[in-house]
């Protein structure tokens, strides 16, 4: 009796459930995709984009529209649709295409709300096609616009890609040649270089390349400290911000990203090669040197030899091999990796001669004025 009665407990108060308000499921389309929760036929227009706080830029890769920058994002398409963001007061959100004809397309079918991919020569037009559906985003975007925002965009990334916007000391590349002393880091260079079994001279060199041995360099990118480490990879390597400037911690966590980089590229026999790979990464980004490593072995050539994967680094700034299938991460300014590794071996070649100190300081007094030339960059 006792085990009925729970039984009609039961019962009674699944009847109670089923008669309750029913809790709305979501409805699932064919294949098991769930259906968008934005009704069908809603527009979504300059108020929607606005309240949702972020709009939505179809692009493709390239010098004029977008690309990757030492961590950061660069293009004059970009740069300027930036702008227009900030003028709305939402965030932007970029999707990479392949070509025109996918942005187009994902355009038409309400995947983004711009496109920014015109190659219009006039710049007394908007450059930008707005989606069909958003006439208001469109009367916002035109209104907006002046004819002067492109030459004043080309400006400013020409700026930030020049020396002139890293806030920096430029010191002596050797402090006493006389005393075989380079730098007031030297200790620390030692140390740590022994860690990832590098020459210390390499990373000395390395360092004036990235920083010209001021610790509290700057760049626009926010790369910081001797050896120009950005927020991004100081959380990846768990260096606090706050030390970021520190001589040794900045040394430190320089030298176990370098090991990363390197460890990557272990496919790489010969040290001497890998070194070349993990100074060019740790400069354009490994994902570029990968690029122009299947560019290599696409076209025939050796794809672990510096010197050859180097041509291809230089050719990723053209369209037909930022293009090409075998690229994943688009439009590469190599000019300035291929000049960054040959300069770091030059210098480290004439450092050679530097024997190595005994006395293991650890270092760091300050640079005086003295050792610096009398420049000095600000960032605008």
């Amino acid at each position: 009796m006792k085990r009925k009665g729970i039984y009609i407990q039961l019962l009674a108060l699944l009847l109670c459930c089923a008669c309750g308000p029913k809790k709305q499921e979501p409805h699932l389309m064919p294949w098991g995709t769930v259906a968008d929760s934005i009704p069908q036929g809603d527009d979504f227009d300059l108020d929607q984009i606005v309240a949702n706080g972020e709009v939505i830029a179809l692009t493709v890769s390239g010098p004029e529209t977008y690309y990757d920058y030492r961590g950061r994002h660069l293009g004059t398409q970009y740069l300027l649709c930036q702008r227009f963001a900030e003028h709305i007061g939402v965030r932007l959100r970029v999707e990479v295409c392949r070509d025109s004809a996918e942005a187009a397309r994902r355009l038409a079918e309400g995947d983004g709300d711009i496109a920014l991919v015109s190659t219009s020569q006039n710049s007394q037009e908007v450059p930008w096609t707005v989606g069909p559906d958003k006439p208001r985003l469109a009367a916002a975007v035109k209104e907006w616009y002046k004819p002067g925002l492109i030459a004043e965009v080309k400006k400013q990334e020409t700026f930030l890609l020049s020396a002139q916007s890293i806030q920096r000391r430029v010191f002596s590349p050797m402090l006493n040649r006389a005393g075989g002393v380079i730098s007031h880091y030297d200790g620390l260079f030692v140390r740590y270089a022994r860690q990832i079994r590098w020459d210390w001279r390499l990373l000395a060199a390395q360092c004036y390349q990235e920083s010209t041995f001021d610790p509290q360099a700057k760049s626009w990118a926010g790369a910081c400290g001797l050896m120009q480490i950005t927020p991004a990879t100081a959380q990846h390597l768990n260096l606090p911000l706050d030390n970021i400037y520190d001589p040794e911690a900045n040394i430190a966590a320089a030298v176990r990203y370098i090991g990363e980089l390197e460890n990557s590229l272990a496919e790489i026999a010969d040290r001497q090669e890998r070194i070349n790979f993990t100074l060019a990464s740790y400069n354009g980004g490994l994902h570029h040197i990968r690029d122009a490593m299947a560019l290599t072995r696409k076209n025939g050539g050796n794809p672990h030899r510096w010197a050859e994967v180097q041509k291809y680094v230089l050719l990723l700034s053209q369209p037909q091999y930022y293009n090409d299938p075998v690229v994943k991460s688009g439009y590469m300014r190599g000019s300035e990796t291929a000049d960054y590794v040959q300069r770091i071996r030059q210098r480290w070649a004439g450092y050679r001669g530097v024997k190595t100190p005994r006395t293991g300081f650890t270092a760091a007094t300050p640079q005086k004025a003295t050792h610096a030339k009398k420049r000095k960059y600000q960032v605008e």
